[in-house]
């Protein structure tokens, strides 16, 4: 999930490129850059929330289990998970304010102390009906323009083409460092305090919800007991995720000619991506388990490089917080023009490999404290103001 994340991430230090309608992607570049963006629209866009989504509201109901089973009280269990969701949202503010401003800890924290207000404690069967209900309000929410505009015969002019491109609400571009946090700190606020409760009404609480069932049946900690459900998640998730993709990044490289409006952020292949995005996150979740299954099924071999990498890479779950704001104290004083400005050379396939090697770093460090038997710093500190 965290590659998946700076992979995005990065996009938008592309300061000196020009972005396509979508304003995600660069349109410069070559042949192989054009491939990146391609593989990047289709797999990762709007894929990639939805799946730390799911994981954020599996972790939170396995907390609020750890602490009953520990024996705290439901409503003591509750109140420190909603002091964790306003550390959360204070965390995140900070991270959009000082280095990046699509960060989504605060708006998780947000949906998480509405959500766990609400759902922790509904029994299986309310729950069911609340992940119905939302995935109602998802697509009628989503769809409604789209059937409007088609009914209308207007689906090709549904958007505005000429909307700033979100990679100008991170600021990468600006020269001074408080000019970028003024902006990055508007752009933090807005995704905290208004598209979080959009969510809410929407129904994009949905996938969190997901997680809170899929917590209830241990589904990724015993994933031999689910193999048919997360082996039809898996195929049908990322098939139903990537097809949908698929017309925007087509339109994206220039092989399918498509009205610029439709390709924006308001139009209408961008809500088909959104909608399917869905689908490719819990295919991903799946894809993980199954491996794991898999995995776990294997003779022992400690000590061998495949043994180390998958070490390695749980280590960095372990510290999925600290590993997640390292991304951006390793990216954003290097490519940002406030900085050293190294975004304005690079291209969406050299960014990539920037990406994955900002990755690796991470996933260096999160070993290392693994093997001294360390917590992450930032898990350590929300751990010691959660339980006082």
């Amino acid at each position: 999930m965290l590659l998946f994340i700076v992979l995005s991430n990065t996009a938008f230090h592309l300061w000196r490129s020009a972005y396509g309608p979508s304003g995600w992607q660069p349109v410069t570049g070559g042949w192989l850059d054009h491939a990146v963006q391609f593989a990047m629209i289709t797999t990762l866009d709007l894929r990639v929330y939805p799946l730390f989504a799911f994981l954020f509201g599996y972790g939170m109901m396995q907390l609020f289990l750890r602490l009953t089973a520990a024996g705290a009280g439901e409503r003591d269990a509750v109140r420190i998970l909603r002091r964790r969701s306003l550390l959360l949202i204070v965390i995140g503010l900070a991270h959009s304010t000082l280095l990046m401003a699509g960060d989504i800890v605060g708006y998780y924290g947000l949906l998480s102390l509405a959500l766990g207000a609400f759902f922790l404690r509904r029994s299986d069967r309310a729950l069911k009906w609340w992940i119905a209900i939302g995935a109602a309000q998802l697509v009628l929410v989503s769809a409604q323009p789209v059937i409007a505009a088609l009914l209308q015969g207007k689906l090709g002019s549904l958007g505005d083409a000429g909307a700033d491109p979100g990679a100008a609400a991170y600021g990468a571009g600006e020269g001074s460092w408080f000019a970028a946090a003024g902006i990055r700190l508007t752009t933090g606020l807005f995704v905290t305090f208004t598209a979080a409760p959009f969510s809410l009404i929407g129904g994009g609480y949905v996938i969190f919800l997901l997680g809170f069932w899929a917590a209830r049946r241990r589904i990724l900690e015993e994933p031999g007991r689910h193999l048919p459900l997360l082996r039809r998640t898996a195929v049908l998730g990322i098939a139903v995720g990537w097809l949908g993709a698929l017309p925007a990044a087509l339109a994206h490289v220039g092989a399918l000619d498509v009205p610029d409006d439709a390709q924006s952020e308001t139009g209408a292949l961008t809500v088909l991506r959104e909608l399917t995005g869905y689908g490719a996150g819990l295919g991903y979740v799946a894809v993980v388990a199954l491996f794991v299954h898999w995995w776990s099924g294997r003779p022992a071999r400690a000590g061998t490089k495949a043994a180390v990498a998958v070490s390695a890479i749980s280590a960095v779950g372990k510290r999925s917080l600290s590993s997640y704001l390292a991304h951006s104290l390793l990216f954003a004083p290097l490519l940002a023009a406030w900085g050293l400005g190294i975004g304005a050379h690079l291209t969406s396939a050299t960014m990539a490999l920037f990406a994955v090697g900002v990755w690796l770093v991470t996933v260096a460090g999160a070993h290392a404290f693994e093997r001294r038997g360390w917590r992450g710093p930032v898990e350590a500190v929300l751990r010691r103001l959660m339980y006082r």
